[in-house]
Order: C-alpha cells, then structure tokens, then sequence
C-alpha cells in the first residue's frame, strides 16, 4: 500500500510539473527560514550552558535608588565578595570578584598584542568549569600569573610551549604562563576572555584602592558567586539584600543599596532592568523570530493548500474512480499526505541546502558562528518534525477536502466544486499578504528608528575624531610633549585626553551639593575628568560662560556642566555658582550642550566636566582635515611608539564607535528584512500558481470574451481584480495590527520616532504593486492568446 501510494504521488509530481515546482519552492523557501531561525534561537537558548555549573552560578548585583529612581548595575565595593564569604559563607560554593574586562597589551620579548581579559579571584576557571590544554585551572593562586586562550597563546609564543613562560601585562606587571585553555565559544558571556590574570595582582597594580576613605561607596568591580549545592537561590538573595546597606555610613544611607543575586540563565536574555524590575532583554527577540518562524513557514503551507485545492476539478474524476472501485475515504486521506510528505521531503532537501550555502551571510548579519549540527541526532529529530509539521498541515486540507467528494456526481459529470468552495483559498491569500505586509511595516519602521537616532544631534563633531587608549604611565607623563610634536607636525588640529572617551560615561559619582538644592535630592552626576583642550578637540558647543583656559589658573577648581545638569540643579544663572563634591568647592565656569555620550535612544544624563592630569585614560585627538588620513595615521603610529615603545599602536575612530551602538537594531532589521523579502517571496509564488491556475480553467471563456470584442486591458482588469480585491482586504488588517505591536515596540525608547503615514503608504502601494506584477503576467498571457486555439475543441 505504501508503496502504491508513493508510486501514484511520484507520478502526480512529474504531471503537474509546474504546480509541484511552485509548492516545492515555497516549501523550500519557508523551511530555509524555520532553521536559520531555529539555529539562532538554539543558540540564545544555550547561552552560556556550555559551563558545568550553569544553572548555580549567579551575579551579584544591586539596586540603587536615587531621587525615586532605582537604578541596577553590576558593579560593587570591592570589598563586597570577602564581606558575603566571611558572613554567608555556607551558602555558597565560590565568591569571585574580578575587575572589568579590557584591552591590555601582552608583550613576550619583543612580541606585543592587545588582547581582551580580566583579573579574577582564583577560583573563577574553577567556577566557570575552564577547559584547559595545558596547566592546570588552580594557576591564578600564584599572584604573578596569568592564563592565556589557545589562540592568544599561539599568537605570542607560537609553536614554542608557552607554560612557565615570562611575559608582561601593560609593560608593567611582571607575569609567568600557568596554563592555556580553550578559547571560550562565542555564546559565552565570557567569550572575549583571551587572558585570565589574578586579582591581587590588579589590587597590588592599583594602590588608589587600599587607600579610599570609603571603600564601601565607589562601586568599579564585579562579583560572580556559584551556590551550593543544597543552596535556594531566591533564600539566599534574601539573606544577602542589606550586607552593603549595613557598612556604608549612615549619612549615605539615601542611595538604599539592595544587594540581589541574579543567575546565569537570565544574563543574556534578561538583562534589562527599568526602576529596579527586570523588563526582560533579548527574550524579545528570541520570541520575535520564533513567531515569524512559524508564520513564514505556514505561508508555504498554505500554498500547498491553496493550489492544490484549487485543482480539485482536475482530481475530482480521480477520486471518484478510486471510490468506485473501492477505496475507502481514509486510504484516500493517505494517498494525499503521501503527496504532501513527498513535496516536503524534497522540500526539506533543498532548503538544507539553500540554508548551509547562506550561513556565512547570516551568520555575518546576525553576528553568529552558527553550523548546521549535522552530526547531532537531536538536530535531525528536530527536521524530521519540522518536516512531518509542514507536510501534515499543508496537507491537511487538501486531504481532507478531496476525499470528501461523492463519487456518483463526479463520475455523472455533474460535480462542481460549488460557489463557496473558494471562499477557504481567498482566506488564506489574505493571511498570506496579511502576514507579509506586517513584516514588511516592521521592518520600515526598524529602520526608521535607528535612522531617527543616528540623525540625533550629538553636539560635538565626530569627524576625523579618534580615541587612543592610554595604556601605560609612560604615555600618559609624556602626553604634553607628544601632542606638541603631533601639532608642530601638522597631524593634528587638536589633542586631549580624558577618563572617558566619548561615546561612554564611564563614572557616576554622588556627592555632589550646591546652594539651593532641594531636601532629598541626591547629587548623582556623570564625572569627566579632563584636559585643558578637551572642549577644543571634540567641538563641544559651549551654551554660556567660557571653555578650560590656561590662562585662568583657578580652573583648577572649575567646573563645566552640561544643560541636564543645570536644568536637574534648578539653577537659573548656573555661571558662577559654587558646587561641592565630597565638600570640596568647585565653581561653574561654564554649560555646554547636552553631549550623546551613552545610548542615542535615551535621554542625555546630567554631567560634570573638572580638570584632571593624573586620571586620564583615553586621548582624543582630530586628524588634521587638510591631509589624507591615509598619509596621517603611519606618522601618528610612528610619533606613539617613539613615547610608548613595545606598546602596539592602538586607535578606534570616534563615528565607528558611536556606530556600534546601533548593532543589536541593526542586525534585527536585516534579519527582520531577510525574512520579509522571503515572505512576500512565498506570498506572490502563492499568487503566481493561483493566477496561473484561474487562467488555464478560463482560457474558453477568455476566448469568447476575445470573439465578442473584448480588449486585452478588459481581459486583464477581469483576471486581476478578484486578486487584488483579496489584497487591499488584507491591507485593511495588516495596517492596524503592524502599527499597534510596532507603536508598542517604539514604547521601550525614550528617543524615538512616529509612525508616519509614508510608511503604511509605501508599503500598501508596494504590496498592491508586487501582488499586480505577479497576477498581470498570467493574465495579460492569457488574453493574449489566440482564441482560434482555445475554442477550436467546440
């Protein structure tokens, strides 16, 4: 039985050559998106989970609340991990504290490179369950070593084995090799760690820190604890809640600190946080594709529906004959999914291959390193399903709507498919262009968002503008003179350097007091320390009073504050007035427009401006407009190695950094785009095989029509208008639905754009164009055809 029902199913498939191509097509089409899409959803949902103990290791973090507002970050005191292991011991496994991941330069002999790394307590390889080629994960208990990644390691020793090797960390901190682990993978929270370096190490290289005054108020470090293993999570992020309320001092108690512990599994797709309550992350997205997905792939389904439905006139004669001679209406139902399950084999086939020949573009949109497991038994479980899925319901319908017929009026001649039998196909088309104007609406406004917030004005020039990291002491002592020589050189137009760059607000501090202020109020302002010239190289507009001057040495207790600032402070003539941080008088000499330094969808946080020598760690400087910066920058290098030899010259432009802030809306419209383009694609070869269809069953009529005068705009107007009626109808739904879910998605941005009425206008006249183009090639074939052929049979 089987067997005749696959052979019946072959020859149906080589007999409509054209319908079978068309649903193998959009078959294809839509699976290609359910695994690219199930491939990116498998790797958010493994984030992270490659690490043994993935489900007991936690963050420790905090919630601070300051006029109102609470605030979550990951950064703490650095006392903080001793103070939980000292009190709360029992309940934990492993307490690590580590410092921010970096760029640092690693130098053997006369071999230097800047790598990404960290300094942690020793028992963080452990925690994280390290992999290592070589040494042994207990090598960051000697203060004066380091562990490399495979790659990082070849890069600096090559073949020679790198373990008990000498090196240095920032030309400074003498370092011996103690092991090499595997490079962690790119869906790994910590997959940028090409170096893991002792915390005592980092504490001995940073006096400044055993010897604050309040240890327990600057928060610059990170904590990551593993529970035990009898430990609840949720009891013990209880028991910890006050443990940095009760070591500040009581006159700083306003910020009301509440210490919580948030687990692994949540760090990458629940990373958002809004007034102290997580609002989810990147879920959202996961969720997104998910549902597009399913959608995309059920619009080739209802393809397959559509057009094989639409023949029934043509297999009516076949069903009943089967019926006849004895064929019961379930072998029947059979013979149908075998045809369904066949064109989706193919199908399945195909898009395996579609997708392993368009993983190196995805992969590059979406910023993944994604394969297809093929090895893996799960992954070919899960495309049997997909398959079995995409075969069973588009096959469904048909199966059962034409073994429904009644053999006797088949078979008499007196069998119509009826005058609501088109009423299930009409519906589908209009979820199908329903489903892909929605898309398609998305998509727009995606890129109308990041539009609107790249043409944000950001009040200081990024052209020509660069960062340097300043990486050693060295650069930093010899700075005024090496930005002479960069000026007298004509390199330049201008240099500076300060403690953030600036697309970053690297410090919020608190303390800060002034007449006037309101009880209650809590002085929590972004600090910039900066040099004299630091206004002058990025082109701040300053809104009143006057720039850093030199000329003026009471600007060593100045201060400039940005427009937020002034208007936070409620005060009306800010020049002049006098500002305490930490008692400590300082007076405005100046406001400066609101500066974009964090991200372009939100709004600009209030700032202060102070001059400061000694904490610099970034230059900026602007290439000099009058050169090519292809002539510049090997001179620049040349200058920076002559003050900071063995240091690799490193530099970022200022619009390429700015740039990344739009990567995670960038990448989803591109991915949000793909899809669209594949949609419409589906919906049209949809379209195209219906038309098709209704052309070839009206062909004596067209004939007739052609014989009584007919014109072949009259002919073509008759063809299209039943399809672009089922058009406009899906529009009506499309256009309220996209803009309810994509009003609710510009929600979760303070800086954002409107929905304008271009965008619903673009995308119904495209939608209405290429639903026209796809119709009118079959209708205008149709009525161009020579009646004499059509009508020579009667």
């Amino acid at each position: 039985m089987l067997q005749s029902h696959a052979k019946v199913a072959w020859r149906n498939l080589l007999k409509n050559k054209s319908f079978s191509l068309i649903n193998i097509a959009g078959l294809a089409t839509g699976m290609v998106v359910a695994l690219l899409i199930g491939l990116w959803i498998r790797d958010e949902l493994t984030f992270d989970k490659h690490h043994d103990n993935y489900n007991r290791i936690v963050a420790v973090m905090q919630h601070q609340t300051y006029n109102g507002e609470t605030g979550t970050q990951t950064s703490n005191p650095y006392l903080l991990g001793s103070e939980i292991r000292d009190k709360f011991g029992s309940d934990f496994k492993y307490v690590v504290m580590s410092s921010w991941e970096g760029d640092h330069i690693l130098a053997h002999n006369d071999n230097a490179i800047i790598q990404t790394g960290n300094f942690y307590e020793p028992d963080f390889p452990e925690m994280i369950t390290l992999k290592m080629l070589r040494g042994t994960r207990a090598g960051l208990k000697d203060p004066g070593s380091i562990l490399l990644s495979a790659s990082t390691a070849r890069a600096l020793f090559g073949d020679t084995d790198p373990i008990n090797q000498l090196m240095k960390i920032d030309n400074r901190l003498d370092v011996k090799v103690t092991g090499v682990y595997e490079d962690l993978p790119k869906n790994s929270s910590f997959a940028k760690l090409n170096f893991m370096a002792p915390w005592e190490l980092y504490l001995s290289s940073q006096p400044w820190i055993k010897e604050m005054e309040n240890p327990w108020r600057a928060n610059f470090t990170q904590t990551y604890a593993q529970l035990a293993d009898n430990a609840d999570l949720e009891k013990v992020s209880a028991k910890i809640k006050d443990v940095k309320l009760h070591k500040i001092r009581a006159n700083e108690t306003y910020s009301k600190p509440v210490v919580f512990l948030h687990p692994m599994s949540k760090w990458h797709l629940y990373a958002d946080w809004e007034n102290g309550i997580n609002t989810g992350g990147r879920i959202q997205f996961v969720w997104l594709f998910g549902v597009i997905g399913v959608f995309v792939l059920l619009l080739a389904c209802i393809n397959f529906m559509n057009l094989s439905t639409a023949r029934s006139e043509k297999r009516a004669k076949e069903v009943g004959i089967r019926k006849a001679v004895g064929s019961n209406r379930g072998q029947l139902i059979a013979q149908f999914f075998h045809e369904s399950l066949l064109l989706t084999a193919i199908g399945f086939a195909i898009a395996l291959l579609l997708v392993q020949l368009s993983l190196p573009f995805f992969n590059e949109v979406a910023d993944k390193k994604l394969s297809i497991p093929f090895s893996h038994p799960l992954f070919w479980l899960a495309g049997i399903v997909i398959m079995l899925f995409t075969g069973l319901v588009a096959g469904s319908y048909p199966a059962l709507y034409l073994s429904s017929f009644q053999p006797v009026k088949v078979l008499k001649g007196t069998f119509r498919a009826g005058r609501f039998a088109a009423i299930p196909r009409k519906a589908l088309v209009v979820i199908q262009f329903t489903v892909s104007v929605i898309l398609i609406i998305g998509t727009i406004v995606v890129f109308r968002q990041i539009h609107h917030a790249q043409s944000r004005p950001i009040a200081y020039s990024r052209e020509g503008l660069i960062s340097v990291p300043i990486t050693t002491q060295k650069l930093k002592q010899d700075f005024p003179v090496l930005r002479t020589e960069l000026l007298n050189a004509g390199l330049v137009s201008e240099a500076s350097y300060s403690s953030s760059s600036t697309t970053e607000l690297d410090a919020i501090n608190n303390g800060y007091t002034w007449n006037g202020m309101l009880p209650g109020t809590q002085g929590n302002f972004g600090a910039i320390n900066i040099t004299h010239d630091y206004g002058k190289t990025i082109h701040w507009e300053i809104l009143s009073g006057r720039d850093f001057s030199r000329d003026y040495p009471t600007d060593s207790s100045g201060m400039i504050l940005n427009e937020t600032a002034v208007k936070f402070m409620g005060l009306k003539n800010p020049v002049g007035e006098i500002v305490k941080v930490d008692g400590k008088p300082f007076h405005v000499i100046g406001v400066v427009k609101d500066m974009v330094m964090e991200s372009p969808y939100k709004p600009v946080f209030r700032s202060v401006f102070t001059l400061d020598y000694d904490n610099g760690n970034v230059i900026t400087a602007r290439l000099n407009p009058r050169k090519p910066t292809a002539e510049i920058l090997p001179r620049i290098e040349e200058i920076f190695k002559r003050y900071n030899p063995g240091v690799p010259f490193s530099y970022k432009f200022v619009d390429e950094t700015y740039g990344y802030k739009f990567d995670a809306e960038q990448r989803i419209g591109k991915l949000s785009s793909f899809f669209a383009v594949l949609a419409i694609f589906i919906s049209c070869l949809g379209l195209f095989g219906m038309a098709s269809f209704m052309a070839e069953q009206r062909v004596k009529e067209i004939g007739v029509r052609k014989v009584l005068g007919a014109s072949v705009f009259n002919l073509w107007r008759l063809m299209t208008k039943d399809f672009m009626l089922l058009v406009l109808i899906a529009l009506l739904i499309a256009v309220p639905v996209a803009y309810y879910f994509m009003s609710n998605w510009l929600a979760h941005y303070e800086y954002r754009t409107e929905i304008s009425w271009w965008i619903i206008a673009v995308t119904c006249i495209g939608a209405m164009g290429i639903a026209l183009v796809t119709v009118s090639y079959q209708s205008i074939k149709a009525a161009l055809m020579n009646p004499v052929k059509s009508l020579k049979s009667e």
